[in-house]
Parts: C-alpha cells; structure tokens; sequence
C-alpha cells in the first residue's frame, strides 16, 4: 500500500491518493469525515477552525461504498481559500496585488528558512503553505480508511493526549481501547483523568495571554495485532521503525518512544524485559508489556504503545528576533494565524499514521487484493500462531 498527498495550505483544496486498498473494502465516508471533524476540535485551536468544515470526497477508487482494487482519489476543500484565490492563484504571474502575502521574516523553529534556502525561495510563503500541518487533514482521511481496513480486521487502536505542558492527562497507561475512548470522548482534551481538565483549560489560557505555545506527549494503543508483522531480518523491514519514521514524520514531532521508551534505559533489564506465557487455546502471550508490543522489531501479539513528543508550535505571536530575508535587518518573525496548542488534533493525526502504517505491513505481509480473501488469511494465520 502506498499514498501521496498534495496541496497547500491556503490553495483550492487537499488531494490524496492511496494505492493498494483491498476490492470489496466497506468504506464509510462519514466515519471519515467525523476523523477530520475531530482533528479541528480541542481546546487550544486558533480562527480557521472557525472556517474549515472538513469533508472529504472521494473521485475515485470508490463505486457503491466499496473500495473497486483501483487506487482511491480523496480531495477536501480548502474553504478559506476564497479569501487566497489571487495570492495562491496557480496561473496569473506575480503582481503587487497577489504578492501582499509575501513571507520574509522566517519564523524559528519552523520550515521558513531552511526549506528558502533549499528551493531558493524568495517569498517563504512557497515554503509555509505545504510545510504547514494543513497537509496532515488528508492524512487523517487516509487514516481513517486503514482504521476501518483494520476494524475489519478486528484490530483497533486510539490516540490520545497524555500531556500538555508539564501536566499529566492521566498516570494510568490502559490498553482497552474502547475504555479509552469512552474517557477520552467526554472531555475537549481527549485525556483520561476528567479532574486535571481545568488545570490544563488554565494552562492554556495563560499561555495564550502570554503570546506563547504548548506542546506536550501523544500516546496510541493499538489492540489484536497479531504477531510477528514486521521482521528481525534487515534494519528496513523492522516495523517499530517504520512506525517511529512515521510520527517522526508528522508536523511538530521531535521524538518517539516504544512500550516504556526512555524509562527502559533507567531501570534494570529484569524490570523491561517481559516474561512470556502459554495457554491453551489462546497461544504464546506476555506477564507484562514493558516493550510495547515489539521484540526484535515485530508485533509479539501484544497491544502496540507508541509515545510521540509534539514541541510547541513555532508561530509566536510574542515573535521571537529573525532576519529580514531581503535587508538583513534584525526584526520579530513572521506571525501567522496559529493555535496555541495543537496537541488535541494531532493525537488525532498520530493515530492516524499509525494506522496508516498497520495497513501497509498487513497488505505486504498477507494477499491483499480483495477484502474477504485477506480477511480469511489473517484468521488463518491467528490460528496458526495460536497452534504453534
């Protein structure tokens, strides 16, 4: 399975294509459309939430609800870009008129100057609008689409938010995810202890008063993935390093951790390592799960934790010194329209390349050219492992 994404920020729309979607998947546009719904939402978000009602449409790939094997085609409509059809007209050459955007004070911490300097662009809008996390709405929609293959597999996973700032959302580390989601699901956080949503409402508030941003910690479990996807055989094929590369890979991430991450380097290897079990009937199994579902780079059959650190958002609104690109002059950043955390969507985002992921070891590992033949090869293996 493979998918690519195009589009700018503030241009017409988002498009995306995925190859190697199983013929005869269910797909269900409005559990897509409640994704990107959810990804606008949380406590924190700044004015163009105010504006973008995400929905997706799907222009190909699709007949009836069902996936046809031919690669998917999603857009999702920029509706703010009525207000940007001059400054990001794709046709009509540069004027003074189309130009007033332009972008010369890059921002630290963010793609301005770096990717000016790469593409030789002169106007960092060129660099902005695709390096914006903007992109990852399509990302959200193809995620969703793995998240029903998955279900449909019988494999479930859910993002959350387990800090914001310094404070914890939760000191519990579950692994139901339907409990998960229940919590999650009651408060604009989507953390797990209810009585720290005033505190981290307050957090918010003041740093926002204060012209400043917040990052914090995403975790996702994922539940009955079955063992030994992914391999020990060649650095590349380890699928906890695909999964790393692809939070990595998400707007705003600056690390990543498996199972218990960096407390495992703290403790003694007896704590970490986790005691392996037999039962009848359900096969090989696990006493603790310090590893988060991996040994050797493959899933061992137990739930799947991945942590993500999200930095706060480079856009101050108190800017931070910068170079005029054109004078040299010492003066304050760019400002952009920005949040002051974005922590909520983007648990949203890493569950959903997550998932993405989970989709493409799956479609590699098993014969994935119509649904109900991949159906049936993953309940035979599940068998398989459980006799072994």
């Amino acid at each position: 399975m493979y998918f690519l994404t195009a589009g700018e920020s503030h241009g017409p729309q988002l498009t995306g294509i995925i190859e190697g979607i199983p013929a005869g998947l269910k797909i269900n546009v409005e559990q897509i459309n409640l994704a990107l719904a959810a990804r606008q939402g949380g406590y924190g978000r700044g004015n163009r939430q105010k504006i973008e009602h995400d929905q997706v449409q799907i222009v190909g790939g699709l007949r009836h609800g069902i996936a046809l094997g031919s690669p998917l085609a999603l857009t999702i409509k920029n509706r703010d870009h009525a207000h940007w059809s001059k400054i990001m007209d794709p046709i009509s050459p540069e004027t003074a008129e189309n130009t007033l955007r332009r972008v010369d004070r890059p921002r630290p911490g963010h793609a301005d100057l770096v990717g000016g300097m790469k593409y030789r662009h002169q106007d960092l809008r060129n660099v902005l609008e695709r390096s914006s996390a903007r992109e990852t709405a399509m990302r959200v929609a193809i995620g969703s689409i793995c998240k029903q293959l998955l279900n449909q597999l019988d494999i479930n996973l859910i993002g959350y938010v387990q800090k914001i700032g310094k404070i914890e959302g939760s000191k519990d580390f579950p692994t139901n995810v339907e409990q998960i989601e229940k919590k999650i699901t009651q408060n604009d956080l989507r953390i797990l202890d209810t009585q720290q949503v005033t505190a981290i409402h307050e957090l918010i508030d003041n740093t926002k008063r204060d012209g400043n941003t917040l990052g914090g910690i995403i975790r996702v479990v994922a539940e009955n993935v079955p063992a030994g996807l992914g391999s020990y055989i060649s650095w590349d094929t380890k699928l906890d390093a695909k999964l790393a590369a692809a939070v990595m890979g998400v707007n705003a991430m600056k690390g990543v951790a498996i199972g218990d991450g960096f407390t495992a380097a703290e403790n003694f290897g007896s704590e970490v390592m986790d005691p392996i079990t037999w039962n009848e009937g359900n096969g090989w199994s696990r006493l603790s799960n310090h590893l988060g579902g991996f040994e050797g780079g493959m899933t061992n059959g137990m739930p799947l934790i991945i942590q993500a650190a999200m930095k706060p958002i480079p856009t101050l609104y108190k800017a931070l010194q910068s170079i005029n690109l054109k004078t040299r002059e010492v003066q304050k950043a760019n400002v952009e329209r920005s949040d002051t955390t974005a922590i909520v969507p983007a648990s949203i985002v890493i569950e959903s390349v997550v998932a993405i992921e989970l989709a493409k070891i799956i479609t590699d590992t098993f014969e994935s050219s119509n649904m109900s033949r991949l159906q049936k090869e993953v309940t035979d293996y599940r068998q398989e492992l459980k006799e072994y």
